[in-house]
């Protein structure tokens, strides 16, 4: 008796767990919202206009193209296949709270599937919060990057996104990180003799928003993945410098390595953000 009594308050608790912050763990973000309700592009199947709709009131859903509803359990074991049992280890992860694991929904080297249905100018208040916490403004990310809207596996999920020089995309919100195929580097020619690479994105972009002249002065490369490393040593005949921001880790520094082997004109700038994985780290500790 005691151990249905447990089950029961557990059943209770997570009925209580709000449903638009489960729709966000599973990557799924609201078009438009107000006090009282929020309004999300079917995480069942795929769709232009959104028509599922939560009461934050009532912390209640209801899919108007499918014509059902339900709690927060019900919706977490239908888009994750899972029993009652297993969306209740899956909601109450050992945490408390009922809080979710930080992983990535989609791991990141699983690029296959994604298909990209458009890019637009960043204006979605979710990736404009997510720029804000990695303390860029959207002003300086609307340089590189655009909000891309994708779907994978039948699910529309969407991104800050740059595009990379043979058309793929790398994807980044705040709940996880992926790539479309297919994956290169991004290389942006501006004429300069200078050259500035860095490992990912949000690392040229926080150099970015501290030179503001940055990217008038210097052309830039964003290396997506350490993978390309040993490809882009013949970018840098045309240099009289290159300045190396990577990651403080090992295969960072082995990468640093390997450029200052192939030329003289490298320079490892890891010194600026020595204490910190890599310069955003550095960057949002900057702007506390």
């Amino acid at each position: 008796m005691k151990r249905k009594r447990s089950h029961k308050l557990s059943c209770e608790r997570a009925r209580a767990f709000p449903i638009e912050k489960a729709l966000a763990k599973l990557g799924h973000f609201p078009t438009r919202s107000t006090e009282k309700e929020a309004w999300f592009l079917s995480p069942f199947r795929p769709e232009d206009q959104a028509s599922f709709k939560v009461s934050k009131e009532l912390n209640r859903w209801y899919d108007h193209g499918a014509g059902r509803g339900g709690n927060v359990i019900d919706l977490v074991c239908i888009i994750n296949g899972s029993s009652v049992k297993e969306t209740l280890d899956w909601l109450e992860n050992g945490q408390i709270s009922f809080s979710f694991q930080q992983q990535p929904l989609i791991p990141e080297q699983n690029a296959s599937g994604i298909r990209v249905r458009y890019a637009r100018p960043i204006g979605h208040f979710a990736l404009i919060r997510y720029l804000n916490s990695r303390k860029i403004p959207v002003s300086t990310a609307a340089k590189l990057c655009q909000e891309v809207h994708y779907i994978l596996r039948g699910r529309n999920f969407f991104a800050i996104g740059t595009k990379n020089d043979s058309g793929g995309w790398d994807l980044r919100n705040k709940y996880y990180k992926n790539s479309s195929s297919p994956k290169d580097i991004t290389y942006i020619k501006n004429g300069n003799r200078r050259l500035i690479v860095t490992e990912g994105m949000f690392d040229m972009l926080s150099l970015m928003e501290r030179d503001k002249k940055l990217r008038d002065q210097n052309d830039l490369l964003i290396l997506n993945s350490l993978a390309f490393v040993e490809k882009i040593p013949g970018l840098f005949e045309n240099y009289k410098s290159i300045a190396l921001y990577l990651d403080n880790d090992k295969a960072g520094k082995r990468a640093v390595e390997i450029l200052l082997e192939q030329s003289p004109k490298c320079r490892d700038m890891s010194n600026l953000y020595k204490d910190f994985k890599d310069v955003n780290a550095w960057w949002m500790s900057e702007k506390l």
